[in-house]
């Protein structure tokens, strides 16, 4: 059985740059918490562009990885 999640209101949504994105002004990742249980993730540069939505447990194990605290 394929399970379908719900459409989201990305366009409404309140984008806030991750504190995970550096500080040097180039690279920047943009997350919103509008959505609980979700994070969606956005390039900075290019707002009107894809957006990658990831379970927040998923985001949690990505941030551990790039952080290397397995």
């Amino acid at each position: 059985m394929k399970i379908t999640p719900p459409e989201l209101d990305l366009a409404s949504a309140t984008w806030r740059k991750s504190t995970y994105s550096g500080g040097e002004g180039g690279s920047c990742l943009e997350v919103t918490h509008d959505h609980p249980g979700l994070v969606p993730v956005r390039d900075s540069k290019n707002p009107d562009g894809p957006k990658l939505v990831l379970r927040a447990d998923a985001w949690s194990a990505f941030i551990t990885d790039l952080k290397g605290e397995r």
